[in-house]
């Protein structure tokens, strides 16, 4: 029994599957339950490949703890998360399913995430399990194991109860979602926006976003920044081959010295004092092949697709940071997260790069929250002027 502020949950009677017979057990018994709640725990510390360590579910029949490093075919579990009839309930799920869709190429089918969800009932995006369960619920979860050494084996009975909170509150917490969300004609919203978890697109990562997230690469010649982008995919390619974490391979705050100092030679590269002499002796025939490769025409195109770099304008950056302002009243109004509807990362882009437009705006839900006035804002912002008159404010599209 675990004890919450005078609450008791019996979990006592849970299942540790330990072999892939009684994972097919597991299978036959919840194969026709209507809903299904998960959460994992994995390591991804100095490798490339998150290792997945254990799966707590929890089902109408109970609960259960998958050992997914002595179960090697998960296939069983796997079909339940695709299956389109079982609603899978997590909680900031998208972690759990980008692993899943990695290690073994899973897509999920009709998934609920309550952290999602409650970003449309008036709780701030991204909410903590904890503060959800204990605003809905009225349950105070402890701290437990959040850093644990989820590799060991046996388990104890502390790692055991601590992945067990993750679960047990979860199809409570969809309940209570799902209709405060009816009651306030959101539920098409919530659909919407998982929908997206839902697509192979979804998990794909662009190969160029590391060496396209330096800053350093807008001051480079072409053939600096080829060699920037081959440095990043040299990385990843050996991390993956050997399975160590990047950084393992070469730490990302010697990249940019690295790139800095190539052209002039293995000799800068020895002297420079924050770079290793080590690091370059090792890979100095790689750097050196990467740099003098000729720039091929697919890598051509890739530097066509390297941001822009803008000149700064006060004025419009604070014309700018107010349409934002407006954006984020209009959904705390709304009693929406705006980090929802226009994350800042994504505002950061728009203002960054005047190609650049989050797509989503522009339809489902998003506009529909937005109305037609701030969304043409967005789509004609270089025009955005700000009329002062006897104490009015106004934000308008110049013509």
């Amino acid at each position: 029994m675990f004890l919450y502020l005078g609450m008791s949950v019996d979990v006592n009677n849970y299942v540790l599957i330990e072999n892939e017979q009684d994972l097919k057990l597991f299978y036959e018994a919840n194969r026709e339950v209507n809903w299904l709640a998960f959460d994992t725990e994995f390591v991804g510390e100095k490798r490339f490949y998150t290792l997945l360590c254990l799966i707590q579910v929890a089902t109408v029949n109970g609960y259960y703890l998958i050992d997914s490093l002595k179960v090697k075919d998960l296939t069983p579990f796997l079909q339940m998360v695709e299956d389109p009839n079982i609603c899978k309930i997590t909680h900031a799920g998208e972690n759990d399913y980008r692993l899943l869709h990695t290690n073994f190429g899973t897509i999920p089918r009709h998934v609920f995430d309550t952290q999602v969800a409650a970003g449309f009932v008036g709780y701030k995006y991204p909410v903590s399990f904890s503060k959800l369960v204990e605003k809905e619920i009225g349950v105070f979860l402890r701290k437990g194991y959040t850093v644990s050494d989820w590799e060991s084996r046996p388990f104890n009975a502390k790692q055991l109860k601590y992945a067990l909170n993750d679960i047990i509150f979860l199809e409570e917490l969809w309940q209570k979602l799902s209709n405060r969300l009816a009651k306030m004609q959101r539920s098409s919203w919530v659909v919407e926006e998982f929908q997206k978890m839902e697509q192979a697109e979804f998990y794909q990562t662009n190969p160029y976003r590391e060496a396209f997230a330096n800053s350093l690469i807008l001051g480079l010649n072409p053939q600096e920044q080829v060699f920037l982008i081959r440095l990043y995919n040299w990385r990843r390619e050996q991390a993956q081959r050997k399975d160590y974490s990047k950084e393992m391979i070469l730490p990302a705050k010697y990249i940019g010295a690295i790139v800095r100092n190539m052209k002039s030679g293995k000799g800068s590269l020895l002297n420079h004092r924050r770079i290793p002499n080590k690091l370059i002796e090792n890979n100095w025939q790689n750097f050196n092949a990467l740099y003098q490769a000729k720039i091929t025409e697919e890598e051509r195109e890739v530097l066509r697709r390297i941001p822009i770099e803008v000149q700064d304008s006060q004025r419009d950056d604070t014309l700018l940071e107010m349409l934002h302002l407006i954006i984020k009243f209009t959904c705390q109004t709304q009693k929406v997260a705006p980090d929802l509807v226009l994350p800042r990362s994504s505002f950061k882009k728009m203002k960054a790069d005047a190609s650049y437009f989050d797509a989503r705006i522009l339809k489902g839900w998003r506009r529909e929250l937005l109305g037609e006035k701030i969304i043409s804002f967005l789509e004609q912002r270089e025009r955005l002027d700000l009329i002062l008159d006897d104490g009015q404010c106004s934000l308008v599209v110049k013509d």
